[in-house]
């Protein structure tokens, strides 16, 4: 009898002797059904929740077009502009691959705002989720660097002097900072020093402290769970095997969703990078196309769009010291958000009039800011806009203990509410 069950239990196929041969010695299935299959998640889930995968989406996009352009990339102040050329115009498929790699850099950068703004409206940052909002800001910043070192690479006319003027931000640093900014660039200038330290930065580096952020990212949320739109703690109310009675199986209802995102996404990324790779200039500047000339200052210098909020915070200040210390706060400060924030509702479904005023003011003087920091400083009306709405920006997070603590909100429902369409 017993022999009977044992053979009635074994593997009935050679895939099932395979997986029983992994599981031995690797937890395959325990991580799949830890983070997949029996990962259970909100059923109310909205639009704004596909961001996060398609973050990872792109990321595997950058990391795979950048393996293939290092074949031929040469890191050196004489070679790096000729180099980008023969990729564009002598390696097979290699504009395809260019073009990705640079279209998936602006993407990437989409989607996380995006993702980000989710996690504002619906009160992500907030307990238990404190460090899981600190570990997707550490994200962002490695992903804005690892966006400025790549800027540097094709050692062209904005490549060079965008890069001569963030580094000698640095400078504004008490005491060190001269040698700071000598430390950073290796050298006295910008130069190929300069070039081979970013680029290995870009390549090696700062990737893998990416890569080690989103792991931890992905774990520190499915141990906390991810946040509903209502913001209720789906955790806390379990059937008798233990399953919350809001939650479904993230694979495979959420995968199948997910994956009807990722198609459009990837439907509109093409769109992009065959008919509009340079965006008009905002994805790719008209003025990269020329070799960098350090004789030669080019008429207007601006970083790429997704630096510009903070760049016109910057500019928005005659000091360079303070400029220089208030973009430097306006990172910093999203930090500090979980313990900023004093109100005890999470999601906007159920927050005041002021929470939402303050949301939106904040999202349009971004959005200004970002306009603003693409224009001529020598206009006078666009720094003093730029003032204003950095006077806005600092003033979401700084005022936000006194507006939210007294913020009038709405009855929280004790269960999910699921509306149709989401």
């Amino acid at each position: 009898m017993n022999s009977a069950r044992t053979e009635a239990a074994a593997p009935t196929s050679r895939f099932d002797r395979l997986i029983d041969w992994i599981d031995e010695r690797f937890p395959l299935t325990s991580m799949i059904k830890e983070h997949a299959t029996e990962y259970y998640a909100a059923k109310n889930f909205n639009v704004w929740y596909v961001f996060g995968v398609l973050a990872i989406v792109v990321l595997v996009i950058q990391l795979i077009t950048g393996i293939f352009l290092t074949m031929n990339y040469k890191p050196s102040a004489e070679d790096a502009f000729a180099s980008v050329e023969y990729i564009m115009r002598d390696v097979e498929w290699g504009w395809l691959i260019r073009y990705m790699h640079s279209t998936g850099a602006s993407a990437f950068f989409i989607v996380v705002y995006l993702h980000m703004f989710r996690a504002l409206m619906y009160g992500s940052y907030k307990n238990p989720r404190e460090l899981l909002w600190i570990i997707g800001v550490l994200i962002y910043l490695a992903l804005m660097a690892e966006a400025f070192m790549g800027y540097l690479l094709p050692w062209g006319q904005m490549s060079y002097w965008g890069a001569q003027v963030i580094v000698s931000l640095f400078g504004a640093v008490p005491g060190i900072g001269e040698g700071l900014v000598e430390w950073i660039r290796g050298d006295y200038f910008i130069s190929d020093i300069t070039l081979n330290r970013f680029f290995a930065l870009h390549v090696v580096a700062v990737p893998l402290a990416l890569i080690l952020l989103v792991v931890m990212h992905i774990l520190a949320l499915h141990e906390t769970g991810s946040l509903n739109p209502d913001g209720v703690e789906i955790k806390e109310r379990k059937d008798s095997r233990g399953i919350p009675l809001d939650g479904i199986a993230f694979h495979p209802y959420y995968t199948s969703k997910d994956l009807v995102a990722i198609i459009v996404f990837l439907a509109l990324f093409s769109a992009v990078m065959f008919f509009a790779p340079e965006m008009g200039g905002y994805f790719l500047e008209h003025a990269n196309f020329e070799p960098s000339n350090p004789l030669k200052t080019p008429e207007y210098i601006a970083p790429v769009w997704y630096f510009t909020p903070f760049y016109a915070i910057l500019r928005s200040v005659p000091s360079k010291a303070w400029g220089a210390f208030l973009m430097l706060a306006a990172i910093v400060l999203l930090f500090f958000l979980p313990w900023l924030d004093r109100c005890r509702v999470k999601s906007i479904r159920y927050r005041g009039w002021t929470f939402k005023a303050a949301i939106a003011t904040f999202v349009v003087s971004f959005i200004a800011l970002g306009y603003l920091g693409l224009q001529p400083a020598t206009e006078k009306v666009y720094v003093y806009a730029a003032r204003v709405f950095t006077v806005l920006y600092f003033l979401f997070f700084l005022a936000m203990p006194f507006y939210t603590r007294a913020e009038k909100t709405k009855p929280v429902p004790e269960r999910v509410v699921y509306q149709h369409g989401e």
